[in-house]
């Protein structure tokens, strides 16, 4: 079996266990490479970079990139200077994979990295990129108006039963960000979440995706 490099981007520090982390740890069980790019962070936060070392010691990423940029403000930034950024790095590991927020959520944080996202894989700027796909994010996919063009559709489901619990496990990291049943982002709700969609599918836990982009070799 081939050894993928897997990316995943995270507009915020929880995104990515809350989008694909059970994927996360699943790929990463077979074998394959994980990366992480995480694009906003809470400024001079000691507490908060303690939480991104451990997570990423749970998920064991090959190598973790932090652009430090202000959480709730990448809609006032030149979205060129943010796919700029995005693409240097996913040039520098040319992962087969991508993992990123959707567009349809109501964090507009997640609109303009998702935007950028997709500027920076335009197949002639990234022609190793294999696959990308769309992660829902509870507490925000969920929470928008319900409008047609707004709800999320999956078309691409993985099994995460084995590994539901040290999802969960993870996310307890982020202590300021767990909330209380019946709160969306709280344990009970994800595993809520994670058991609805693997309802979908036939198996006892999965996470949803879109697929953007998969070109088969």
């Amino acid at each position: 079996m081939d050894i993928l490099k897997i990316l995943v981007i995270s507009p915020h520090p929880d995104d990515e266990t809350l989008g694909c982390g059970g994927t996360l740890l699943k790929f990463g069980k077979e074998g394959n490479a994980l990366y992480w790019l995480i694009i906003t962070t809470i400024a001079e936060s000691l507490e908060r970079e303690k939480e991104i070392v451990a997570v990423s010691n749970q998920y064991n990423f090959k190598d973790v990139c932090n652009l430090y940029l202000t959480p709730t403000k990448l809609d006032s930034l030149p979205i060129s200077d943010l796919i700029s950024k995005i693409s240097k790095y996913i040039s520098k590991i040319q992962p087969e994979i991508i993992f990123t927020c959707t567009n349809n959520d109501i964090h507009s944080d997640h609109h303009t990295v998702f935007n950028a996202v997709i500027n920076a894989t335009k197949p002639f700027r990234s022609e190793y990129v294999r696959k990308i796909l769309m992660y829902e994010t509870i507490s925000e996919t969920n929470v928008v108006p319900s409008l047609f063009e707004n709800n999320f559709y999956p078309n691409y489901f993985v099994d995460i039963s084995k590994y539901i619990e040290k999802k969960l496990n993870i996310m307890s990291i982020y202590k300021s960000e767990v909330m209380q049943y019946p709160l969306p982002r709280s344990l009970d709700s994800i595993k809520a979440l994670a058991r609805y969609r693997g309802s979908q599918c036939g198996v006892g836990y999965a996470e949803a995706f879109n697929i953007i982009r998969e070109i088969l070799k």
